[in-house]
């Protein structure tokens, strides 16, 4: 039976980042979901609180939709959408066929790069948000890599306030971009069946925080050269033949 995939985005995109990779993986008929984030392309639903702890149990219940038709699956994650993806996979690994996870990952050394610091930090957030325009921010997250026709789609959606806010709050519940005390003391946790894949020049997750948990936990690396951060939509050819070696791997 082919394997349901659930795919996770991060900050701050939503599911238009997958497009490229999709398209070169090729699934067909495979069940697949691409859900949103909530409050990412549309309003916070009534009560969610936009905490990582929100999202990672709003992607159980993802996980276990998957599940409940069609057995275990493969989650995949990009940034806010990978460390989710592995949550996920820690509490609940009876979902989980697989996980395999781009540019982030639940890492005890690592502080944040430096728009989670300030998104952390009250007021300063809030004036960055205030402040920040969708032609500027499509200019630098094109800058940063990301195919100019996905940033300018992405950056329109920086108009939803509540986009936003659920930015501040997700980042301000993981202070910053901190695990060591909470996260990461589960990773011993994860399924065995795990990988990292990985844009080469991320300028927010250095490459070097992704060879230190390979080298502390075995997880494979692949390293994706000539990519940065947004690597699934820069070379989705290499990302889509590394998946699926990881997931016809025994």
């Amino acid at each position: 039976m082919t394997t349901a995939k659930l795919f996770l985005h991060g900050v701050p995109d939503s599911p238009l980042i997958w497009q490229p990779l999709l398209a070169a993986l090729g699934l067909g008929d495979t069940p697949v979901a691409v859900p949103a984030l909530p409050g990412f392309t549309g309003p916070l639903p009534a009560g969610f609180a936009a905490t990582k702890e929100a999202y990672a149990g709003w992607a159980v219940g993802q996980a276990e939709a998957l599940v409940a038709r069609h057995g275990p699956i493969d989650i995949v994650g990009h940034d806010w959408g990978a460390l989710i993806a592995q949550r996920v996979a820690m509490l609940r690994p009876d979902l989980i066929r697989s996980w395999a996870i781009s540019n982030a990952v639940i890492e005890p050394d690592y502080r944040g790069h430096r728009l989670a610091r300030i998104w952390n930090t009250p007021i300063l957030g809030e004036l960055f948000m205030a402040l920040s325009k969708p032609a500027k921010l499509a200019e630098g997250l094109a800058a940063a890599g990301m195919p100019a026709d996905i940033a300018e789609e992405e950056a329109a959606q920086w108009a939803n306030k509540d986009k936003r806010r659920a930015i501040l709050k997700l980042y301000r519940s993981a202070k910053g971009l901190s695990f060591a005390h909470d996260w990461a003391l589960d990773i011993a946790k994860l399924p065995a069946k795990g990988a990292l894949i990985w844009g080469e020049g991320d300028p927010y997750v250095d490459l070097s925080v992704a060879q230190r948990y390979a080298a502390n936990t075995g997880t494979p690396l692949t390293v994706i050269e000539k990519a940065g951060h947004w690597a699934i939509a820069e070379r989705p050819d290499a990302v889509a033949a590394a998946l699926k070696a990881h997931w016809n791997s025994g």
